[in-house]
């Protein structure tokens, strides 16, 4: 199997196949080699058998095992939200970071961290980076915005999965325009942070920069940004001082090569300050940071 993804110019081959080899035979990756004589059942080899040919046509393997990993914690998901991403991770530990830096280092192990806390969670997906933060922030209320209501019921799944959907909202809409009809009490100028990895493939990577493996199977919606890929996060930058508290961070991922050009989007919203760019763990210009002025 190992050699055939080789073939194939598959990613990491051998944790592919074992990680097909797992989600088979319902074990974690380690039992694999703890039962390495257990027998697979006729089942068991025909389901393995039409797994690899799926893989061996770039199906995504999160698509293929209905799971990833994003920030230590598993998500569902399918062909209904995008596959979440190590990058976007940069998201989350900027987040809490920031809450530590204003709360104190005691704070990051208090059972009531976060308490008080709005987040909102724009063009959410599998709604990883809510969730996440939720986990991380047992005090916080999230409310989560996507404009599919398919990849709404994949986060209720997952915030469900993770116990936090009794601090989470789901709101069906268009980038910031459910956050409008939130209640007054807690809409606008209440969100301590405003986070958001929304569609940014720029029209002219589309062709030559994006896998093939994601052009063919990951959602286009979640994905493609138009023709300079700020279609979406434009407006998320511009019109989020209305919903920011006084202090209140935003965070928008963007495409590495438009950065700097959504960097001076946000440098020209009257409202926001101290705004730079976070690069992420390859070392790339990932998110635009900046925080809601007075």
């Amino acid at each position: 199997m190992g050699e055939a993804f080789t073939r194939q110019g598959l990613d990491s081959p051998r944790l592919l196949a074992e990680l097909l080899m797992a989600h088979v035979l319902g074990c974690e990756r380690l039992r694999l080699y703890m039962d390495a004589d257990r027998p697979a059942s006729p089942l068991e080899r025909q389901t393995l058998r039409e797994l690899v040919a799926r893989a061996l046509k770039h199906e995504p393997i999160q698509y293929l095992v209905g799971e990833a990993r994003f920030f230590g914690l598993d998500f569902k998901v399918d062909k209904r939200v995008l596959i979440p991403r190590p990058a976007t991770e940069t998201i989350v530990e900027h987040v809490l970071q920031d809450y530590r830096a204003r709360h104190g280092p005691g704070s990051a192990s208090s059972p009531t961290r976060g308490e008080g806390l709005l987040i909102a969670d724009v063009c959410a997906g599998s709604g990883c980076v809510g969730i996440a933060l939720a986990k991380n922030l047992p005090g916080a209320r999230v409310v989560a915005t996507d404009i599919s209501a398919d990849a709404l019921a994949v986060a209720r799944e997952n915030a469900a999965r993770h116990r936090v959907d009794d601090r989470a909202d789901f709101l069906l809409g268009d980038l910031l325009a459910p956050l409008a009809e939130y209640p007054p009490a807690r809409g606008a100028g209440s969100i301590d942070y405003l986070v958001s990895n929304p569609p940014y493939v720029p029209d002219d990577e589309w062709p030559g920069a994006v896998d093939r493996n994601v052009r063919d199977h990951e959602p286009h919606g979640a994905l493609r940004g138009g023709p300079d890929g700020l279609l979406f996060a434009r407006p998320i930058i511009e019109q989020s001082p209305r919903f920011l508290k006084e202090g209140g961070l935003l965070l928008v991922e963007v495409a590495a090569g438009r950065a700097a050009q959504a960097l001076d989007i946000a440098r020209a919203v009257a409202g926001l300050a101290d705004a730079r760019i976070l690069k992420d763990f390859e070392g790339l210009d990932r998110v635009i940071l900046a925080r809601r002025t007075a």
